[in-house]
């Protein structure tokens, strides 16, 4: 399971330090693909193999499924750690999510998040007022 918030930096070849904490469990090789809200999702290969199990049962003939698979496998890569814990993302996805030095890499249950930290900044102080009422409309789901 990932958790918490780490800042690190990515550097000149796009090469960013997962956290020690994040390394232990989760293998050598990470999926890392377009996220919501314009940050990247980082699966450990296991997590991803179950991801694209379900993705693969949603329905063709609907517009929005096939949009969202595109969009999500189009720019998955598997990235290997190298021997400093550091994974090498493409440049396609370091565009998208605007990442150039400072980022923050957030632990979310099954996968992580990596944003541009300014970005992530701005998400908090966005959504902290209406987390209450987040958490009040997730009331179905006996949180």
């Amino acid at each position: 399971m990932f958790m918490g918030e780490y800042r690190h930096s990515i550097d000149e070849k796009g090469r960013l330090i997962i956290p020690a904490k994040f390394r232990g469990d989760a293998g050598k090789t990470f999926v890392v693909t377009r996220g919501l809200d314009e940050c990247l999702f980082v699966y450990p290969l296991d997590e991803w193999e179950v991801l694209e199990e379900k993705l693969s049962t949603l329905p063709l003939t609907k517009k929005d499924a096939r949009a969202f698979i595109r969009f999500f496998f189009s720019g998955a890569n598997d990235c290997k750690l190298d021997r400093q814990g550091r994974i090498n993302i493409p440049d396609p996805l370091l565009h998208y999510a605007s990442l150039h030095k400072d980022c923050v890499i957030v632990g979310v249950s099954n996968r992580m998040e990596i944003w541009n930290a300014s970005k992530w900044d701005e998400y908090l102080e966005a959504s902290a007022d209406s987390f209450a009422d987040i958490a009040e409309n997730l009331t179905d789901f006996d949180l």
